[in-house]
């Protein structure tokens, strides 16, 4: 969340935020609403009990009839107390739950618009030309058949719509993927972490999951858990109601998760194959830095995305995400788009955002910095989304005869050079 202090003091900025994003900026109006009740509330209370307080040492001193009377006047003076109190927690409670529907301060950076309105910042590789190599590309799932990778008809048939086997090399690839993702993040200074799927509603809602994104996530009523979007949630609360050591920050995890997503409101929109799923694996780096190095960390992050996609030999773009597309934690984000040849577009892969103090302050999580405890910055990004990896990896290396040739950097995890027809 915001700080209180922020929307008082830069109310402006903060309308001009939720306008980019195409979210409500009367919300502003009602946190400072509420903040002023709120505060009004704690001076009544603090001033009711300073009297109680001095009143309480008059009555030590008095005796007789007048005592009597200042016992009496005790008891009213005390049931106001706790009424104010009771006013104050309820006030504090309403600008909590009203100043959770403000989304993050937008970097000044950050392109403003829809989701067409982002802006690309590199192209890395160049697609292949099929043509001149004489053959139309397949898509996925003809080559996930002809390799014997990827059963979406099984998969359907057990568990539904957008559901998928990965078989034979299909499972062989996404182990190959996962575990050179995980040496790299190692290599790269990450504590590998295996996370929980299942979550509480404090980290979901601290993580800004159950806003805008909430009709996405899978929430199971009998026991009230959910089952992750992404392994960030779990690795965001991983030091939940903590105050870390700022000499030994930043923190930084590679969080490998299965993650479900409900896809609500996607109907229609890539449901061949296994681009756009309810369940798929990935791995996700997680860091915790203090907030003026955010901005380095974030380029940090990217930089580890690109070295995976070029180890992948995947041309790929890197786009700058448009205000009104980042939800709701993050204040920029920066997509890779890997070139998918079966649909001759630019798709996202990964991703990395900047989520600054947002996330901390739901979370309750603070640094220690000499003399001074304040939130610190999280950031994240996405290292490898294995079933949209295999996508580009699949259509990117195949040959004319349906063959798929490795990637270099995943042979030596694969024993093989080739995919081979089965």
């Amino acid at each position: 969340m915001i700080d209180i202090r922020y929307v008082r003091e830069n109310p402006d900025v903060v309308r001009a935020s939720q306008s980019g994003r195409g979210e409500d900026p009367t919300i502003v109006d009602r946190v400072l609403a509420a903040d002023d009740a709120r505060r009004a509330a704690i001076i009544e209370f603090e001033s009711l009990r300073a009297e109680q307080n001095i009143f309480s040492k008059s009555v030590g001193a008095a005796k007789g009839t007048e005592r009597d009377a200042l016992l009496e006047r005790g008891k009213t003076l005390s049931a106001q107390v706790k009424a104010a109190d009771t006013r104050r927690a309820e006030a504090e409670k309403e600008t909590q739950e009203i100043a959770l529907l403000l989304s993050n301060v937008l970097d000044p950076a950050a392109p403003i618009g829809g989701e067409e309105n982002f802006v690309v910042l590199e192209h890395i590789g160049t697609p292949r030309d099929f043509s001149k190599q004489g053959f139309e590309p397949k898509d996925h799932v003809e080559l996930g058949k002809l390799i014997g990778a990827i059963d979406t008809e099984r998969g359907a048939k057990v568990a539904g719509s957008r559901s998928y086997y990965l078989t034979g090399v299909g499972a062989l690839l996404e182990f190959a993927l996962v575990n050179y993702a995980i040496s790299s993040a190692v290599k790269g200074g990450f504590t590998p972490v295996i996370t929980p799927v299942l979550v509480n509603p404090p980290a979901m809602q601290g993580t800004g999951f159950l806003g805008q994104a909430s009709e996405n996530v899978y929430h199971l009523e009998q026991d009230d858990v959910y089952l992750v979007g992404t392994s960030e949630v779990a690795l965001a609360s991983f030091h939940m109601d903590e105050i870390l050591d700022g000499e030994k920050l930043p923190l930084r995890y590679a969080g490998y998760s299965t993650c479900f997503r409900r896809e609500a409101g996607s109907y229609g929109k890539d449901t061949r194959g296994i681009w756009r799923v309810h369940q798929f694996d990935k791995v996700e780096m997680f860091s915790f830095c203090k907030p003026e190095d955010a901005l380095a960390e974030h380029q940090r992050l990217l930089q580890w995305e690109k070295d995976f996609l070029n180890a992948m030999e995947i041309p790929y773009r890197v786009i700058d995400v448009a205000s009104g597309d980042l939800g709701s934690s993050a204040n920029r984000k920066f997509d890779c788009e890997a070139w998918i040849p079966s649909q001759e577009m630019y798709k996202e892969v990964t991703s990395t955002s900047n989520c600054t103090e947002f996330q901390a302050r739901r979370l309750n999580i603070r640094m220690k910095d000499g003399q001074v405890t304040k939130p610190v910055a999280t950031l994240n990004g996405t290292l490898v989304a294995i079933t949209r990896m295999i996508v580009a990896i699949l259509e990117n290396h195949q040959n004319a005869d349906g063959t798929v040739n490795v990637p270099t950097a995943l042979q030596p995890f694969l024993g093989m050079t080739r995919f081979e027809l089965v």
